[in-house]
């Protein structure tokens, strides 16, 4: 695990529970997001499959994290649904790298 999120996990540790966080629903969470969004004038749709876009794209595939590796992250069940679901991402960091190389050419 990365380090910041060891340190959350102990600073959020309760020896009495089984979970390091309160458990609540996706629609509960969604309606928090909904309402820090309003709070910060943020007028996108944040949603908990928002953020495990944005994890997927912006965090691991963006840093070079290897296709593979975010499938298992994600839990897919087969790198197959991860590469249908961000194989335009990779076309587009592609092109981005591409580009990038015929400039130092």
């Amino acid at each position: 695990m990365l380090p910041k999120a060891l340190e959350l996990i102990d600073k959020y540790t309760d020896e009495n529970s089984e979970s390091v966080f309160d458990v609540c629903s996706n629609q509960r969470y969604n309606s928090y997001l909904k309402e820090i969004a309003s709070i910060l004038g943020i007028n996108k749709k944040l949603t908990t499959h928002t953020a495990r876009k944005t994890f997927a794209s912006t965090v691991l595939l963006y840093n070079d994290v290897p296709m593979e590796i975010v499938s298992q992250l994600l839990g897919h069940s087969s790198i197959s649904i991860t590469e249908d679901s961000y194989g335009k991402i990779i076309l587009k960091k592609v092109g981005e790298e591409m580009s990038k190389l015929n400039k130092r050419i």
